[in-house]
């Protein structure tokens, strides 16, 4: 792996840490999240997951950075969130599938 992409990987995992921290400062400030917001979908049965967060970030890492950063960011708004962090580990599989046809309509 080139140096190059190793310190693009970190700079994208800083602005992630960037993003996540962010989100707890504004959540312990307004002590419980907007009415307005987006509801999160809600699926029949969600399945515990074994697919991590950083799997996910990869995904839409390289989806984002192929052009389709629109899309990747209606795709987090679809499942009630803000960033990436702020989706609960049960929709991460839904996720993954979603982002997987990204691009290819």
């Amino acid at each position: 792996m080139s140096k190059i992409k190793l310190l693009l990987d970190l700079v994208e995992d800083i602005r992630s840490l960037a993003d996540s921290l962010q989100a707890l400062c504004d959540k312990a400030v307004q002590g419980e999240p907007d009415s307005g917001q987006t509801q999160p979908v809600e699926s029949e049965t969600p399945e515990p997951s074994n697919i991590s967060l950083e799997q996910v970030r990869t995904v839409l890492t390289d989806k984002s950075r192929n052009g389709l950063t629109a899309e990747v960011r209606e795709l987090i708004r679809k499942y009630g969130a803000d960033k990436l962090s702020e989706i609960k580990p049960e929709h991460f599989s839904a996720v993954l599938k979603e982002a997987e046809v990204l691009g290819n309509g």
